[in-house]
């Protein structure tokens, strides 16, 4: 999103909310994405966390019927590329990237 300032001066400053940073940085796919910044970036899009058996875990969103499973992270709390993959699939899958 873009503002311009009421001046006469051609400056654009670019507003970038929380939301959509984690998003930004969720399609970079980086090495360092946290279980902490999925639960964030799921949370942002209607998903609640359930804890299953051991490790794993579903985000369901109840208002589109829509789950996404996958075991937490462990021993570390880094997520594994294929698991940003899925995440990303299902996402897109949905039309919320």
């Amino acid at each position: 999103m873009k503002l311009q300032l009421n001046c006469s001066c051609n400056y654009y400053i670019c507003i970038m909310g929380t939301k959509e940073k984690l998003i930004q940085r969720f399609k970079s796919k980086p090495k360092d994405f946290t279980f902490g910044e999925l639960q964030r970036l799921l949370a942002g899009f209607g998903y609640q966390e359930v804890q299953g058996a051991g490790s794993r875990v579903v985000f369901a969103n109840e208002g589109l019927g829509h789950k996404i499973k996958l075991h937490k992270p462990h021993p570390g709390n880094i997520l594994k590329r294929y698991q940003i993959d899925l995440i990303e699939q299902e996402l897109e899958k949905m039309e919320m990237l």
